[in-house]
Parts: structure tokens; C-alpha cells; sequence
């Protein structure tokens, strides 16, 4: 591949002759020369992105810094960019359903990037893909490693083949977004003070910056061990955090809502840490900052108004995220400790999200529920009620609505059929969890729940409650002809 300087402008030619574009170090690709960018270059990161999507545009600069630091590295690492917009095959080719989508290109082959969008957790992703796993030979190989990295795990094993160096490099390879390296150099042992024959140290630029492992190295505990340290004691959440806050091993969340600019914060994050240091491993604590904009998902999320701000919630997660809510929402040591205790004693109450319960919501033929009156409506004995779940931001479900209402205005006068719907982004239900828009189902007279998987006409749905009316219709029809 060849390089040529214009004007305000460099330009890549591919062995196949097709011109590239360079912006900022990043290659601009099109469906022209997108096959010989992949065909030149072993290792390729491609953006897939549309000019007008937010998420890109903050990308935008973390890209190009990693962009540039790969060429200033001489790694063999480039990075790409493809407008969907302009180049609509390509998103199809690959499958691209939402902006920005990266994938990584191996020998041509795509594979799904899994990493973050910081020019670091991008570095770090790329770097664990193209080098594996670096053996550490002398210490300053250890030291230069350190210095380029935010957290790094080492395995130090005097015999590369004993059963804990196998199990540390398995768990080593699939933690994508930490860097991870072995030795088995007596010097890179010197240099950190590991007398053992067998150890796994996480050294990180936060908290008390070195972690040791504790009790047997095998794949589960490297695992949840590099993990657990490879984040703060109290994370910042943020896109770039969320994977590894939700998706991670750590199923009980402490989160706390304020603003960066709430003059007791560090006297908050201080405390936090020493709660936190306490129970590693076992409860993650997080710091959701409410003067960012992006954040107002994750609040709304949790049903907190402005008013309530700063606060904090508990969160536990094991099929389903059950949420609890402090009466006393004071971020002091004293509280938080408080708090934690009885839901660690299993003495609180999960917090249900509900809307005001409207006073017309039985004045149309749709009865609109809310948490408060889902039992006392949807579980009335000797009713049959087909309820919708729904998201006011459904496409699926705005076509429902129309059709929604002509089967309750259907069903008006039957005294013993109810139709109704609840909006569940602002309603939550101890009993019912739904996992797509909209879902339908009937409670039954009998106390039984029936899952509702017909079509969606008004006839579907008539035929599905009263199935001898249809069947009367089309037999007086049949007799008329």
C-alpha cells in the first residue's frame, strides 16, 4: 500500500489500485475500495456510521486519538470508517442495525468488536487481539507496559506449564478489554515482590494500585478476580463502563445519583470507597452523574424526579433486576452503611416504579392501568381481562393502538370481558415481566394467565375471546348467501 501527499490531503493507494482517503489516521472507506482495505491490511477496526448520530460524533475524537497512536506505535493495526448513509450495501453486507457498529477484520474475515469507546479500551481491545498475550521477559518490558496501561494483569508462573499458568492464560484470552501478560522471569519476579511459584497480581493507575489473588488460580477465579479490579472502587458510569458495570460477575449494584458540581461529592466518593473496599466482590458501587445529559436515560430508568436528586438505589440482578428504594435518600457513611446492612439482612422491600393512577381510567372502553390498580383490575375474580403491554415508543404498538380501541368498544357492554393495556416503561409489576413490545395476555376467571401469540386484527382478537361469536357471524353470513 502506497502513500501520497496532496494538498490537504492524504491518500492511501491499495495493491489493487483503489484510492483511500485518510482523516485524522482513519481510513475512509466506500463500497469501492472497502475490499482492498481488508484485503491490504491483515487487521482492520471499521466504523460503521451515519453523519447525524450523536453516539458517532462522540466517538469521533476517541477514534482518532487510538488511530493516531496505532501509526505512532507502528502497530499493523489500522482503524476505518464506512457513512452507512452513503454506502447503504455495505451496512447490509454486514448487518449494521444501529450507529456507530464497530467490527474487527481479520485476514478479511469480520468479527464482532466487543470493546469499549475510549481511545484506551479501543487500544487495549486491539492490542489484546493482534499480540495475544505478551510473555514478560525483563523489567523493562513489565515497567513499559504498565506505564502505556491503566490496569494490567500479570500471571507470574515459574513453569508456563503447570495446571495455573494454563488456567490464567484461558481466562487471560477472553478478557478482552484487559490487558494481560505472563512470566516467568525471575527479574519481572524481583521487581514485584512475588515470592510464590504461582501468582496473579492486577496492577491499576486507581485505588491502592495493586491487587493480588487470593486462594486457588483457576479460569473462574482469574476471571472474577481481574474483573473486580479492573474498575475503581466506586465507577463513573458511563457507555464506555456500562458493559462491565451490568454485565459483569458483580450482581448487586450501589448506585448513587449527584452532581459532579454538589460541593460534598469528593466527601461522598470518599466514603463510598471505604464502604466499597469492604464488600468487593459482592457489591459494585457506581456514581451516575445527573449534570450529564446521557445520563437521563439511566435516571428516568429508575424513576427518580429532579426533586429527589441527589439520592441513591440498590440494585440485585439474577434473572431479573430487582430495584430498592432508601427512605432516607442522605448520602452520609452512616446511611449508606445502614442501607446496605438490611438489604444484605434481607430486610427491604423491592421498589416498584408506578405512574398516578389516572382518575378517567375506567372512562374509556380501554381500561388504562397503572402498578397501584394492575390486581385489583387485571386479577378481578369471574372477569376475563386481556391486557397490552406496551412502550409509548413501540412502533408495533402505536399500530396496535387504533385497533386496540375498536376491541374495547367491541367489548363494552360484556360484562364479563375486560380490555385493557399498561405502559411499562413507567409502571412496574412484581408478578408480570414482560421482555418485548407489545406482549398480550388474558388473566382468566380461573385465576390462570394465558400468553397471547394469535394475530393482531380485531377479528384475531375477538375469535381468541369469543371464538362461538365469530363462528355464529360467519354461520348467519353462510345462511345469507
Amino acid at each position: 500500500m502506497l502513500l501520497v501527499v496532496l494538498p490537504c490531503l492524504l491518500l492511501l493507494q491499495s495493491s489493487l489500485g483503489e484510492i483511500i482517503p485518510l482523516e485524522e489516521g482513519v481510513m475512509v472507506l466506500t463500497t469501492d475500495n472497502f475490499q482492498a482495505a481488508v484485503t491490504d491490511n491483515s487487521m482492520v477496526l471499521v466504523e460503521f456510521y451515519a453523519p447525524w448520530c450523536g453516539h458517532c460524533k462522540k466517538l469521533a475524537p476517541e477514534y482518532a486519538t487510538a488511530a493516531a497512536a496505532l501509526v505512532e506505535s507502528g502497530s499493523p493495526v489500522k482503524l476505518a470508517k464506512v457513512d452507512v448513509t452513503e454506502n447503504k450495501e455495505l451496512g447490509t453486507q454486514f448487518g449494521v442495525k444501529g450507529y456507530p457498529t464497530l467490527k474487527y477484520f481479520k485476514d478479511g474475515v469480520a468479527q464482532e468488536y466487543t470493546g469499549g469507546r475510549t481511545s484506551d479500551t479501543i487500544l487495549a481491545w486491539l492490542k489484546k487481539k493482534s499480540a495475544g498475550i505478551p510473555s514478560l521477559a525483563t523489567q523493562d518490558a513489565a515497567n513499559d507496559l504498565i506505564a502505556d496501561n491503566k490496569v494490567v494483569a500479570i500471571g507470574f508462573f515459574k513453569d508456563l506449564e503447570s495446571k495455573e499458568a494454563v488456567a490464567y492464560t484461558e481466562a487471560a484470552g477472553a478478557l478482552e478489554e484487559v490487558v494481560c501478560a505472563v512470566t516467568s522471569s525471575q527479574e519481572v519476579f524481583a521487581l514485584f515482590n512475588v515470592v510464590d511459584d504461582a501468582a496473579v497480581v492486577v496492577m491499576k493507575k486507581f485505588d491502592d494500585g495493586r491487587s493480588q489473588l487470593e486462594g486457588d488460580i483457576t479460569v473462574a477465579s482469574v476471571t472474577d478476580f481481574v474483573t473486580a479490579n479492573s474498575l475503581p472502587l466506586v465507577v463513573d458510569f458511563n457507555t464506555d463502563t456500562a458493559k462491565a458495570i451490568f454485565q459483569g460477575s458483580v450482581k448487586n449494584h450501589f448506585l448513587m445519583f449527584l452532581s459532579a458540581s454538589e460541593p460534598k461529592f469528593e466527601y461522598i466518593m470518599h466514603a463510598a470507597r471505604k464502604i466499597a473496599g469492604e464488600h468487593k466482590g459482592d457489591v459494585m458501587f457506581v456514581s451516575v452523574t445527573t449534570d450529564e445529559e446521557e445520563h437521563k436515560r439511566v435516571i428516568d430508568f429508575f424513576g427518580i424526579t429532579q426533586e429527589e436528586l441527589p439520592t441513591f438505589r440498590m440494585t440485585a440482578s439474577v434473572e431479573d433486576m430487582v430495584k430498592y428504594k432508601p427512605e432516607d435518600k442522605s448520602l452520609t457513611e452512616e446511611n449508606m452503611r445502614s442501607f446496605l446492612a438490611s438489604f444484605q439482612a434481607g430486610e427491604l422491600t423491592p421498589h416498584l416504579k408506578s405512574e398516578e393512577q389516572p382518575e378517567d381510567w375506567d372512562a374509556a372502553p380501554v381500561k388504562v392501568l397503572v402498578s397501584s390498580n394492575f390486581a385489583s383490575v387485571a386479577m378481578a375474580e369471574g372477569k376475563e381481562v386481556l391486557v397490552e403491554f406496551y412502550a409509548p415508543w413501540c412502533g408495533h404498538c402505536k399500530k396496535l393502538a387504533p385497533i386496540w380501541d375498536e376491541l374495547g368498544e367491541h367489548f363494552k357492554e360484556d360484562e364479563d370481558i375486560v380490555i385493557a393495556k399498561i405502559d411499562m416503561t413507567g409502571n412496574e409489576l412484581e408478578t408480570v415481566k414482560v421482555r418485548g413490545f407489545p406482549t398480550i395476555k388474558l388473566f382468566k376467571a380461573d385465576n390462570t394467565v394465558v400468553d397471547y401469540t394469535g394475530g393482531r386484527t380485531l377479528e384475531d382478537f375477538i375469535k381468541f375471546l369469543k371464538p362461538e361469536e365469530v363462528e355464529k357471524e360467519a354461520e348467519d353470513k353462510k345462511d345469507e348467501l
